[in-house]
């Protein structure tokens, strides 16, 4: 006789048509928690109120047609921003895609630090508690439910659910909370910062487990309570889909390729890196050099490759679907990943470092020795970070590429130890912590 389902609640604002990392991790369980007796059911936003900052139609093919999908309205202030910016895209979390100088802008963080909390997306909270109610209501029933975070408002919905129902309730907290890089960007009054880090304990006390992504992300929400206890919170990191490489590798054989994906800012400190590849230009003029940038770019970097003299070996490639942005590492020399130079960047553990690891491609990584992302490198044999301020071993790490290309332009690696990092071993980690 087959076993029966148990019956799992996942709440997520990022869903597809929601582009970009905050969607893939929610959309990824869910697509193969069914193979691990375990039945879904996802409530997220209206995706025409969505405040979504890009958008990835493809991604709805991989919600399987079995998981029942609510949808529902929201309140929010994205809309009233738009009109009186005159902007079309929505802000990040930290603004990272405005302009840091302009007083209209410093107004927003101010508000946005200060009228929503813990974030502006909390309008959406009781558009799904009653959802949530109706559900119940109606006779549904959950072993459990899931709350997927940021935005971390989505938090205060497990803690609702959990005082209301008494659910057994799994916080996932895919980024810190009150220490996010760009915390102190949104300038908190006293009052504010106290009540956000009300919120932060409530939640991790509240809450039957933790999910955290790396290992110094529990540590930092382990010192938020002496109330807490070190065996409820899981490192769960981010992983890749094996589903998504099925293409072949095809590095090109005309120049070296080094890409990078993703986001950019000056925030990421690569300059030295960028100086470092222009010398090698030079010292190597018999392998051609192409830089190649998927995704956002800011205008501090891109001033950057122009100073330093790359302009003309840089390719810009704007926002593409999450397929695509793989079919370009796959057809890549190496990879670029760069850590934010940030307070508490040694738990930064971007998602698209697995996918990454994914193309058996070398990652050169700027960042701290030391760190998640340094440690798992080590771990896979993918790499090593490379501090910020180290020109020269950033210029022997390039030379040592760049006389491999010259012999092979294959620089693919051997089968390198990565598959507990799959999709689908993590789903089957969620499962086992669900039952």
């Amino acid at each position: 006789m087959p076993l029966k389902p148990l019956r799992l609640l996942v709440i997520t604002y990022y869903w597809p048509p929601s582009g970009g990392a905050g969607v893939q991790r929610s959309l990824k369980f869910v697509k193969h928690l069914p193979s691990f007796c375990v039945e879904p059911t996802v409530i997220t936003v209206d995706a025409s109120q969505g405040a979504y900052p890009v958008i990835d139609e493809s991604l709805a093919a991989e919600v399987p047609a079995s998981v029942r999908v609510f949808r529902t309205n929201t309140s929010e202030p994205f809309d009233s921003y738009k009109k009186l910016t005159g902007r079309k895209q929505i802000p990040h979390g930290g603004f990272a895609n405005e302009s840091k100088s302009s007083f209209q802008q410093q107004v927003f963080k101010f508000l946005r630090g200060n009228l929503f909390i813990p974030d502006p997306r909390r309008g959406w909270n009781k558009h799904v508690l009653q959802q949530c109610a109706e559900l119940l209501a109606q006779g549904h029933t959950f072993d459990a439910v899931l709350t997927s975070s940021p935005p971390h408002s989505t938090q205060l919905i497990g803690l609702e659910l959990k005082k209301r129902y008494g659910l057994r309730w799994i916080a996932d907290m895919r980024d810190p909370w009150t220490d996010i890089y760009y915390y102190k960007e949104l300038n908190h009054t006293p009052p504010a910062r106290w009540l956000d880090a009300w919120y932060e304990r409530q939640v991790l006390e509240q809450a039957d487990e933790v999910l955290v992504t790396s290992p110094d992300t529990k540590r930092l929400f382990l010192g938020k309570s002496p109330r807490l206890a070190a065996s409820k919170f899981h490192v769960l990191p981010n992983g890749y889909d094996e589903s998504d490489f099925r293409e072949p590798s095809a590095p090109p054989t005309d120049c070296l390729l080094i890409t990078h994906t993703g986001t950019i800012s000056e925030t990421y400190h690569i300059e030295l890196f960028l100086a470092a590849c222009a010398t090698c230009t030079t010292r190597h003029p018999d392998v051609p050099l192409k830089l190649r940038f998927v995704g956002t770019v800011s205008a501090g970097v891109q001033e950057q490759i122009r100073e330093v003299g790359l302009g003309k070996h840089t390719e810009f490639v704007p926002f593409v679907p999450h397929d695509e942005s793989v079919g370009y590492l796959l057809r890549s020399t190496a990879l670029l990943m760069a850590i934010p130079d940030v307070a508490h960047n040694f738990g930064i553990l971007p998602g698209k470092v697995f996918e990454y690891l994914a193309s058996n491609k070398p990652i050169i990584c700027i960042g701290p020795v030391g760190s998640d992302a340094d440690n798992l490198l080590e771990e896979c044999g993918a790499g090593r970070a490379l501090p910020y301020d180290t020109y020269s071993g950033m210029l022997d790490h390039l030379d040592s590429l760049f006389a491999a290309w010259r012999i092979n332009s294959n620089l693919d690696l051997p089968a390198i130890n990565h598959a507990q990092y799959s999709r689908r071993a993590l789903t089957q980690k969620l499962a086992k912590l669900i039952k």
